[in-house]
Order: structure tokens, then sequence, then C-alpha cells
């Protein structure tokens, strides 16, 4: 389901019919998150989570902090909630038995870089990974779930739609006011474009009282001659029209962009169709990293995945913080 237009515009006649409504959505939001955690691991929690509805960045947020906590010498494991019929868990995710049917496509691309369950209760599993051997837990959205203690929490927003027109669910894109949920938060990431960061720096910079870090993605260099390529690019992602936009910026020639919605199966039927229209153009599929997880075994050696990493401008907000919370390797 892609996400109404009226959410990330200025506030009119839908969202103002609605923001009663919104109201008290925020109002449940703020009740769940008051109450205290069921479960307070031994190790650290680190909450990767968000204001938004729909997609930001968490994903390459949380392998950019395993990475950050594998460098440190520690054992990080990601739990995750995973998506729609996935696993009810807790289960450690197997790369090479799993389906995206039965995981997530995210929780298969996390388990490439940490251990990761899926679990639709966090506290169980968190208690898992740390059974487990975790020393630290990140935990892949769950930002308002009380349910598992949190050492530090990163808001991720994407800088080119901020927080939309400011209204909570379904007046507007928020699980809960900004000024609330960043009173709980220990550091806000925004991903973009400088443009995009200047433009969300405008719109939102006052209501930021706690460390702001800035990054983007960036495409892995793989070695792969992207300039003038001929490409049909598809993508069910939260913003579709960012993927694209990446491999106009490699130089790609893209002559189709197929934009899905978020986790949409990649069935015989679509790829059949996708790769038919890519045989009568001339150009090479590509999708994005996540997409290419719910790949049918098919296709899997016909498409080219194009990966992205979470690159941070200045990390030492980050840093400080992982050094309070962190046991020294």
């Amino acid at each position: 389901m892609r996400a109404p237009r009226y959410w990330y515009e200025r506030p009119g006649v839908m969202s103002t019919l609605m923001a009663p409504v919104g109201a008290m959505y925020a109002a449940a939001t703020a009740r769940r998150v008051a109450r205290p955690p069921e479960v307070e691991p031994g190790v650290p929690v680190i909450c990767i989570g968000n204001l938004n509805a729909g997609g930001t960045g968490k994903t390459p947020t949380a392998i950019f902090l395993a990475q950050r906590l594998v460098d440190r010498g520690l054992a990080p494991h990601v739990v995750t909630r995973g998506y729609g019929g996935a696993e009810v868990g807790p289960h450690r995710v197997d790369i090479k038995t799993d389906s995206a049917d039965r995981v997530g496509d995210e929780a298969l691309l996390l388990a490439a870089f940490a251990p990761t369950w899926v679990a639709k209760d966090r506290a169980a599993g968190a208690r898992a990974a740390e059974g487990a051997g975790a020393e630290v837990v990140l935990l892949d959205d769950g930002f308002q779930n009380p349910a598992v203690a949190k050492a530090l929490s990163v808001v991720v927003v994407d800088a080119q739609k901020g927080f939309g027109n400011g209204l909570c669910i379904p007046a507007g894109p928020l699980r809960e006011p900004v000024a609330a949920g960043l009173k709980r938060a220990d550091l806000l990431l925004s991903i973009g474009s400088d443009g995009a960061q200047e433009a969300f720096a405008t719109r939102w910079g006052e209501a930021v009282s706690i460390p702001h870090l800035r990054g983007r993605l960036e495409p892995l260099p793989t070695g792969m001659p992207w300039r003038d390529l001929p490409v049909l690019a598809f993508a069910g992602i939260g913003h579709p029209e960012k993927f694209f936009a990446t491999l106009q910026e490699l130089g790609a020639n893209v002559l189709h962009a197929e934009p899905l919605t978020d986790h949409q199966p990649l069935t015989n039927a679509l790829m059949t169709r996708l790769a038919g229209d890519a045989k009568r153009l001339g150009a090479q599929l590509v999708t994005t990293e996540k997409d290419a997880v719910r790949l049918p075994a098919a296709f899997k050696h016909v498409v080219l995945p194009v990966p992205v990493r979470l690159v941070v401008d200045d990390p030492g907000p980050l840093e400080a913080a992982l050094d309070r919370i962190l046991p020294q390797a």
C-alpha cells in the first residue's frame, strides 16, 4: 500500500478531517510507550526505529550499526518482527534454508551481516538472542513498543520526506508526534542527499533537540559498468523512486522503471512479464538488494541487484553514544 499523497503535503481538507482520529492514535501510542518494559536484557539493546509509517532506511542503518559493532570486537544480533506472514518465532534466520515468505525479506538481508532473529514477540526475541550469545541486541523497529528496555534509541527519517505534514495516522504519516518521539530518542539520523538534508533542516531543524546525524545511501562499488547500460528497473521498497534516481546517478539508461508496493511478492507471473519487457527493450533487469532476496529461483541469476550502504557524514555523536552503553571489548 502506498502512502496517501496528502501525508506529505501541507495540511488540507483530508488531513484536517482526519486530524481528530490522528489525535486519538497519538494518545493510544503515548499510553503504550508509557508502560514499563517486560524485559531488561543483560546486554545493551539498540533500537533502530522511526516516527513515520513506512520505509525510512532502518534496514541499511541496522547493517551499518552491525558492522560498527563487529569492528569494535562485539557480537551483535538483530531482532526483527518480520513482515506479513513471516515466522512467529523466535526463530534464528538461516539464509541457506529460509525463504522471504517465511522470515521476510529484510530479515534475510540482515542475516547476511549478523545473526538475525524473527520474533513477533520482541521480548522473546531479545531473550533468545541473549541466550545465543549476543553481546548487543539491535532491535529493528520497535521504537513505539515498550516490551524491551532500550539502552539507545536511534530514530531514522527520510530527509526528503521528513515528517510529512506533521500529523499522526491516518491524517499524516506519523506513529506519534515529532516532539513526543524525539523526547524519548537519543539520536536522530536523517538519510538523503545534501539538498534533501538542507530542506529537512529548514522544515524540521527547530524541532530537533537531540544529536542529529546526517547520512546517505551509496551504491557499493561492484565494478559493474553502469554508464549507458540500458536497464529495466523494478523496486518494491518504501520509496521506489529513490532507487530509480540512484540508477540514473550511476549513469544507467533507465528505459523503464516499475514501482511496486513495499514487500510486494515477486511472483513467477510478474517476473516473467518483466523479463519479457526487458528482452523487448534490450535491457538488463535490475532491482534493489532487498527485493533480490524475494526473487523466484528461476530469476535469481537473471536480475542484477544493486547493493547500497549507509554512509554517515560525522559518526562522532554515534560513537560517543556507543562508548557510553557498550562493554569494552
